[in-house]
């Protein structure tokens, strides 16, 4: 019963937590803001641990946290450092991906297509707005964003979603450096974006399903890499993160 409730317990925590930090960016309470933000992410990660989720998830969500606390003290070094730590947060989402997502076929290879022309018009938009030093790094960090974002729709609604979501929150952080219309509080909708998108990566790949047959025929704990690898319940006994090997632009303050 305790494995259940921690789970339970912290995704409350997370949201509770999530609410009084859009609250207080709705309302304008800097102090609050930063106190609340590098909370969240280690909240989500500590839910994936008790759910036995897999390794590269819990560091995917910790490189996360690195980057929100990092862009919040300001500076083009520590904003690059910050998508840098995005950046490998992107790496292990991508790691996941190509493990346990599907197999790629022609609806796959048209979103492809569909994210590569959002990536290069977001990037061409852009370019002229950003400082000499951080044009290349940008374009590329805005890629390996766009490819998780795209690999994200191999594992299952809730992750693609969250894939589609994280892209967005990123763009509208473009948008505010491009000097694009923008809505009442951007602060808000970023930060609503980007909660929403590592929530649902979280959820929808904490739990790989049951073990199922390796390739060639034999057994395995990690075989079945089928959609609803993504979605079944893992088997009490079964700790996925024991044989996973380990290995946002990012939101401004």
């Amino acid at each position: 019963m305790r494995r259940l409730r921690t789970p339970r317990a912290l995704l409350i925590a997370f949201a509770a937590v999530a609410v009084v930090h859009l609250c207080a960016l709705a309302v304008g309470v800097p102090a609050l803001v930063q106190v609340t933000k590098p909370v969240l992410m280690p909240l989500l990660a500590a839910r994936v641990v008790a759910r036995g989720g897999p390794r590269p998830l819990v560091a995917a969500l910790l490189f996360g946290c690195g980057g929100d606390t990092l862009l919040q003290i300001g500076g083009d070094t520590v904003f690059l450092l910050g998508m840098g730590s995005f950046a490998a947060g992107h790496v292990c989402y991508l790691v996941l991906f190509a493990r346990h997502g599907t197999a790629g076929g022609a609806r796959t290879y048209a979103l492809a297509g569909a994210y590569g022309v959002a990536w290069l018009g977001v990037v061409l938009v852009l370019w002229p707005d950003l400082e000499a030093g951080l044009r290349v790094p940008v374009a590329c960090y805005s890629l390996l964003l766009t490819a998780m974002a795209c690999g994200a729709t191999r594992a299952g609604a809730r992750a693609g979603a969250g894939g589609a979501l994280f892209l967005l929150s990123d763009t509208l952080i473009a948008g505010g450096i491009a000097e694009w219309p923008q809505a009442p509080v951007p602060q808000f909708w970023i930060m609503l974006t980007y909660l929403a998108a590592q929530y649902l990566l979280a959820e929808g790949l904490s739990r790989p399903g049951p073990p199922g047959p390796a390739p060639g025929g034999k057994p395995g704990r990690e075989g079945g890499r089928g959609r609803a690898a993504w979605r079944g319940p893992a088997p009490v006994a079964h700790r996925p993160d024991q044989s996973w090997t380990a290995s946002r632009a990012s939101t401004m303050p």
